[in-house]
């Protein structure tokens, strides 16, 4: 073997070496670092999965209507609330109040979440530069797109915002809204 191809392995030999030696030294401070104080990491302990369970559990949970949904965390709107699931024999539980249909509550309501903020790639009302294209569209465009979702460039639009529950004419009050609050 050539002198510099011993000189090169000796060299590499030693910075491998050097390496490992820092890999096990590191390794020895992790395991003593994760150590801890005893019973620190007792999985049995009833206050620990206490603590689990409160930082995965679901942000928000599905009520359901004719159900017993007192068990539930989060509120409902009046006008959501499930019906009372005790009613007496031969009792059809009450109809949901259908939602308002005009276009200013409808976005008040439901279409303020993004196109508020603008979530989404969805344009804020009142942005009269981003809305001059779309206006330019044409309104049957708009309520179609609100109607069936869209995807474009810039986001995405689900079906009636997300919202199945309403009809279509107050999702088209809705856009017609949201037009004129953005000309």
């Amino acid at each position: 073997m050539a002198k510099p191809d011993r000189h090169f392995i000796n060299v590499f030999s030693a910075v491998l070496g050097i390496l490992i030696a820092i890999v096990l030294a590191l390794i020895g401070v992790s395991r003593l670092v994760d150590s801890g104080p005893s019973g620190a990491r007792n999985v049995e302990d009833p206050l620990m999965q206490a603590e689990a369970h409160e930082r995965i559990k679901p942000f928000g949970q599905v009520a359901v209507a004719g159900a017993d949904n007192t068990a539930l965390t989060i509120e409902t709107p009046p006008a959501a609330a499930a019906a009372p699931p005790n009613l007496p024999a031969g009792e059809a539980p009450a109809a949901a109040a259908p939602p308002p249909a005009d276009g200013k509550t409808i976005y008040e309501t439901a279409c303020v979440v993004c196109h508020g903020a603008g979530i989404a790639g969805a344009p804020k009302v009142g942005d009269k530069a981003v809305w001059a294209a779309r206006i330019a569209q044409g309104m049957s465009t708009l309520q179609e797109h609100a109607l069936e979702g869209y995807q474009g460039s810039a986001g995405v639009m689900p079906a009636k915002g997300g919202r199945a529950d309403l009809s279509d004419d107050v999702v088209k009050a809705a856009v017609e809204h949201m037009i004129s609050q953005s000309r």
